[in-house]
């Protein structure tokens, strides 16, 4: 196995355990201390704006400046279609929903897990792709790029296991499949990651595009679902609010020092 998928396999499979790690909270806690969460998911989303910008779509526009087309053109197109492809995921699902909505027992939990695994497709393909893209352009700022996504990748994963693990738990579900279930929506992220790495590396032309596309994923991620998430039934918001300045001052500082 190439190195660099060996890698991206490697990094995915970190960011399915913590999100295995999230869904064991089920095991010793009823619910997990909101707090923490509110600013692991703030941080969280601190570190994947930064690493959107300095080790996914500063590359993209470098590299595009070696091909026939305008560069910014290029990291614009696949950062749009990053972001209309969440959308179009949350779309999907938010469909799906609300036809079973009402829906007791197994559709409801089948509807969960459908949710959190589509969503975790697009992050494991960000991972595969900062460590595909090192192959042929090696450098340590580059190789602690793609180490700060699968970070930030991982820690927004640990909320998302307890996310259903948790609620499954409720419906009155054991603990021990509760967990099963919960650590299952991360098992996408290592097949996605290794679909990214490769597809990177083997057909070279895509990779500023490839770069350009997971990162607007990420900047929605974080955007619309991890800021307002970790700000929500919080008085004092501006401690969730410093957890996204913190990752995002810590992956900037890794970025640029090491650069």
């Amino acid at each position: 196995m190439d190195t660099y998928v060996f890698m991206a396999l490697l990094a995915t499979t970190g960011t399915w355990l913590v999100t295995a790690l999230g869904a064991a909270t089920v095991i010793f806690f009823k619910a997990p201390n909101a707090k923490l969460l509110n600013l692991m998911l703030g941080f969280a989303a601190g570190v994947m704006i930064a690493a959107s910008f300095w080790s996914l779509l500063a590359p993209a526009i470098e590299r595009a400046e070696n091909l026939n087309f305008p560069p910014a053109i290029i990291a614009a197109s696949g950062f749009l279609s990053g972001a209309l492809f969440i959308w179009a995921s949350d779309k999907f699902i938010n469909f799906v929903r609300k036809d079973n909505f009402k829906e007791s027992g197994r559709k409801r939990i089948i509807m969960l897990i459908l949710s959190i695994t589509l969503h975790n497709i697009p992050e494991g393909l960000a991972v595969g792709v900062a460590f595909g893209a090192l192959k042929g352009a090696f450098s340590t700022d580059a190789l602690m790029g793609a180490v700060s996504v699968a970070i930030g990748i991982g820690l927004q994963n640990f909320p998302e296991g307890a996310a259903v693990s948790l609620p499954l738990r409720r419906d009155g579900y054991s603990r021990k499949k509760s967990f099963f279930l919960g650590q299952a929506s991360g098992m996408v992220e290592p097949v996605s990651g290794l679909i990214g790495a490769l597809l990177v590396m083997y057909v070279d032309k895509i990779l500023p595009f490839a770069l350009s596309f997971a990162a607007g994923a990420m900047i929605t991620v974080a955007v619309h679902e991890l800021i307002p998430e970790c700000r929500e039934n919080f008085r004092d918001s501006y401690f969730s609010t410093m957890g996204i300045v913190t990752g995002f001052a810590v992956m900037m500082l890794l970025d640029v020092m090491l650069g």
